[in-house]
Parts: C-alpha cells; sequence; structure tokens
C-alpha cells in the first residue's frame, strides 16, 4: 500500500503478485470448460488490489490465491474464441433455486457469489476456484461465454467486457434522464469514461473532461459534444445550463443548476465532489468507477435531492449489445500495448500510467509469438 502510494502500480514489484507455475485449475463441476486465455487487459480494480487501495468491503467475497485477470479473450477445446462474462453468479455456482437477481437477468446484482461450489468470488479473477485471465489457463462455466465473431480481433475482443460495463451504464443513465434532453457529464476519460461515452446514445449532448491530449481525441472521436480540461469542466456545464455559482470565483465550485446526470467513471474523493457540484436539484450521480474507501460531504446530495446510485458490471445481454459497439466504433483501437505475463511488473506500471503516458488500455498477450502483431 506505501509503494502504490508512492507510485501508481508499483504494489507489483513489491506486493503480493507473483508470477509462479501452477498446475492448471480443475473444473469445478460437470459442463465447465477450459478457456485459454489469448489477451487479458488490466482493470482499474486490478491496480487496486495490487496497490493496496481495495476496500474491506471485498474480504468476504474474494478468495485467495487467486489469479487475476477478469478482462479475457480466449480459446476453448473447439477451436472457438470466447469472451469471458466473469460474474459469478447462482447458475455457475450450481445454486438452485436461483436468487431474485439472478432470476430476473440482473446477474451482477447476485446475492450468493461466496457461496456454492466455487469458493467466494464476485467474478473470475477474484476467485480461488476459476484462475484467471494473467495465465495460460482458466476454467469457466458455459454461461460465461460469450462466441467471438471470426472478424472481430482479439484486440477488439479483449475490450467487450469493459465495454459490456459502458453499455450497462449508458442505459441506467438514459433511464435516469427520464426523458430530459441532458446534458450528460461523463467524468474521467480513461478506459470505462471513453467507453461510456461511446455506449451512450448519439445525439445526446455529452460532455466531459479529459486530461490528455489523446483523451479528448478519443472523447470527440467517440461521441463527447464538449470536451474540456478536468478544471474547466464546472464552468462548462454551468455555461451550458444556464447556472449560477455559489462560493468563491474559481474554476471549481457548487453550481445553482447543472446536469441533470453525471456519470462518475473514477470514483475517487475529487471526482466524486465534481459529480455532486454539476449534477442538478433533484438529478441523478452514477457511481460507475470502483470508488473503495472515500470521505465525502453529501451534504449537497441532502439538500438539493441527488440521487446517489452504484452502476456494476453487466448483464449477459450487455455482452451482445457490447460486441456490436466494439465493431461499429473500432474500439479495439484503444488497446494501447501488450505485455507478455514475464513483464508483468511493466505492463501494470505503464497501465497504471496509461493517461499520462498517452495509452488508454494495456492487456496480457498469452498466444504464440507468431500470432501477435507487431
Amino acid at each position: 500500500m506505501i509503494a502504490g502510494a508512492l507510485r501508481p502500480g508499483a504494489g507489483a514489484s513489491v506486493g503480493p503478485l507473483r508470477l509462479r507455475d501452477l498446475d492448471e485449475p480443475e473444473v469445478p463441476a460437470d459442463g465447465w470448460v477450459t478457456l485459454r486465455p489469448r489477451l487479458a487487459g488490466i482493470c482499474g480494480s486490478d491496480l487496486s488490489t495490487i496497490d493496496g487501495h481495495s476496500s474491506r468491503y471485498f474480504e468476504p467475497i474474494v478468495s485467495f490465491p487467486f489469479v487475476p485477470g477478469h478482462e479475457v479473450v480466449g480459446d476453448l477445446d473447439d477451436g472457438t474464441r470466447a469472451v469471458l462474462v466473469p460474474v459469478l453468479h447462482c447458475e455457475v455456482r450450481g445454486i438452485t433455486p436461483v436468487c431474485p437477481g439472478c432470476a430476473s437477468g440482473d446477474v451482477n446484482r447476485c446475492e450468493r457469489i461466496a457461496f456454492g461450489h466455487l469458493e467466494p468470488g464476485l467474478q473470475s479473477g477474484f476467485c480461488e476456484s476459476t484462475g484467471g485471465g494473467w495465465s495460460e489457463t482458466m476454467v469457466a462455466h458455459p454461461a460465461q461465454l460469450v462466441p467471438v465473431p471470426d472478424e472481430l480481433s482479439d484486440e477488439a475482443a479483449v475490450m467487450v467486457e469493459p465495454t459490456a460495463c459502458a453499455v450497462h451504464a449508458a442505459e441506467v443513465a438514459v433511464r435516469a434522464l427520464d426523458g430530459s434532453d441532458g446534458p450528460v457529464v461523463v467524468i474521467g476519460a480513461g478506459t470505462l469514461g471513453l467507453l461510456t461515452i461511446a455506449a451512450l446514445p448519439e445525439g445526446l449532448p455529452i460532455m466531459t473532461g479529459a486530461k490528455y491530449a489523446h483523451q479528448k481525441r478519443l472523447a470527440t472521436e467517440l461521441g463527447a459534444k464538449t470536451v474540456v480540461s478536468p478544471d474547466e469542466l464546472n464552468g462548462a456545464v454551468r455555461l451550458a445550463t444556464r447556472s449560477m455559482k455559489l462560493g468563491a470565483d474559481h474554476a471549481a465550485g457548487q453550481l445553482t443548476g447543472g446536469a441533470p446526470v453525471v456519470v462518475d467513471c473514477v470514483g475517487s474523493e475529487a471526482s466524486l465532489a465534481q459529480a455532486l457540484e454539476v449534477v442538478a436539484p433533484g438529478g441523478t450521480v452514477l457511481v460507475v468507477g470502483m470508488p473503495a474507501t472515500v470521505s465525502l460531504d453529501l451534504t449537497g446530495l441532502w439538500h438539493r435531492e441527488v440521487a446517489l446510485r452504484g452502476v456494476y458490471a453487466y448483464r449477459r445481454e450487455d455482452f451482445r449489445a457490447a460486441l456490436q459497439l466494439v465493431a461499429s466504433k473500432d474500439l479495439g483501437r484503444l488497446v494501447s500495448a501488450t505485455y507478455p505475463l514475464s513483464r508483468y511488473e511493466d505492463a501494470i506500471v505503464h497501465a497504471a500510467d496509461a493517461g499520462r503516458r498517452g495509452a488508454v488500455k494495456i492487456a496480457f498477450d498469452l498466444r504464440k509469438t507468431s500470432e501477435r502483431k507487431p
């Protein structure tokens, strides 16, 4: 945790993460299959775990030791490729009857993620029983697999899981708009922020704050109508919504009006505080980025009757929509660099510092050398 505080990603070299030769994980029940990862992405939740920033909330729903990696495209024994739907819900765990969330198709709201014939784990990549994508082999239930069309590259396919998160977030955002014409403010222009912009309906006035030049360019290409620096976002929202500002005359500050929906794709204290500054009275803040443990003044939430809602993961149908979105908007181009597992420390440092280094998504490449792109 100290190393991660000094330099993001530094936990890879001093923390509990190690590269080891292990036996292949055994299938936990009949019907399970072996998945051999081709590419496996590095997610913000992975980085938080490695740097020791994850909340203690996860302790009863994670089992150790586990192999990380839940953004996965891999090979099946029949020669086809599949994308992993990592949520370890009731059907995957062999639990009957299934919980209310699973019965309605909301597997992301499963109540049984610590039970059944698997060790605790909210997702593959956080569960001792399944293995994870940062390896040559893992196991998966058929309900966790989505076939990959032949025309989709591995680089595009590895973006399907995070895109499914964004598809789900966009759906919740549209419902929260409840007929309003916006704007929608997206805070954060990393992988999740850019994908959420891409997933929101075309024509919707989307505003975002992006720190780096490549993030501004991509946000514009993917559908944002207003792209400014993060410290200019409050002013841009103020202008667009004809709001006034309370407090001292500086770039930040509480707006009297604001956007009906704000999507926080960062989850930090600073991003959540900004979200509450720019959301309209009676509006909704969607927390899509994993917040971990934060300290936040919620007085404005109370005073302005703002709704604060978490948005986690996805339903299976979100993956079908994500496959189409990845193909139509060429989201495979967001994979900026790949690394072999032997260079895991370099990969994690790169992922943790992706924005400053002009990158978006960093992934591990488990393919044969002849199959890799230069």
